[in-house]
């Protein structure tokens, strides 16, 4: 499994994250075959994992209160290892490559109104903290919602990339770069932030956004300021800092955004991602209809 792991790291630029969370999930698949048989796994066992094997562990997983989504992604995570066994190895197992998970129920994002992503940053901008701490979370919340940036990536900006450009390069998910067009009004809460900020001579390659004591900022912090935030305004649990991100897109969508272009801004990887979007204004219309002509 190590050796896959490698692999998938260094061919397919597989995040650390992602790295671990399909460590974790063929090594629980491993033990659960092992504990099934009673015995160790040779590369004849794995040849032989067959689909009352495959249920019962999908079963397992299940009853443990593992949600579909997340035994669909365990499942993708087993069939790739046992593909790689596959290539690299000689080692087929056609029950495990043809297996297919739970149906995950669709689940469309939670974006926030127009009012209140800007009701949130000025939330941030009018808050009782130190003026640049305020400029920052303000910078950040305008950069989630302007660019439809995810907090990491946000996060991540170097001092380098300040003052922002027209466009700004933007690595993802996977190690995908991506062309983001930058606001003047994101350009203008860094500049806010920065003219604030008590460490100006931050070096180039240093963190864009710090902490109190001139360390890279925490993603906590700005969870915990939309959770300030939101209680101020009222508004629900699913106001979070990615929701300001779903907004991006749900709004230019609405302003009659392309799709592709979307999808681009947005970085994801396949277009069925981001259609998820096209949902949004079908639930909402069906909400209205429900409200407008209620059942006898």
């Amino acid at each position: 499994m190590v050796r896959w792991l490698a692999q998938a790291s260094a061919v397919r630029g597989a995040a650390p994250a992602t790295i671990e969370a399909y460590r974790h999930d063929v090594a629980g698949f491993l033990a659960f075959l092992r504990d099934h048989r009673g015995g160790p796994l040779t590369a004849a066992a794995l040849a032989q994992t067959g689909q009352p094997e495959l249920r019962a562990w999908m079963a397992r997983e299940r009853a443990r209160g593992l949600s579909a989504r997340s035994l669909r992604r365990a499942l993708s995570a087993v069939r790739g290892f046992h593909r790689w066994l596959g290539d690299a190895e000689g080692i087929e197992a056609p029950a495990v490559l043809a297996a297919r998970g739970p149906r995950a129920p669709a689940r469309l994002p939670r974006p926030v109104s127009e009012d209140a992503a800007r009701a949130l940053i000025g939330d941030a901008e009018a808050s009782d903290s130190p003026d640049w701490i305020a400029a920052r979370d303000a910078a950040v919340l305008t950069l989630l919602y302007g660019c439809g940036l995810r907090i990491s990536e946000a996060l991540s900006l170097r001092r380098a990339d300040a003052p922002l450009p027209d466009v700004l390069r933007i690595r993802g998910k996977g190690g995908k770069e991506r062309l983001v067009p930058v606001l003047p009004a994101a350009r203008a809460a860094v500049d806010w932030y920065l003219e604030t900020v008590p460490w100006p001579e931050t070096a180039g390659d240093g963190a864009l956004f710090l902490g109190a004591r001139g360390g890279p900022l925490s993603p906590r912090l700005i969870q915990l300021r939309m959770a300030q935030a939101r209680a101020r305004l009222g508004l629900p649990a699913t106001a979070t800092p990615h929701a300001l991100r779903h907004s991006f897109a749900t709004h230019l969508l609405k302003a009659g955004g392309d799709l592709r272009a979307i999808q681009e801004l947005l970085g994801h990887a396949s277009l069925s991602t981001t259609q998820v979007y096209t949902g949004l204004d079908e639930a909402r219309l069906m909400e209205i209809y429900e409200k407008a002509h209620p059942r006898a």
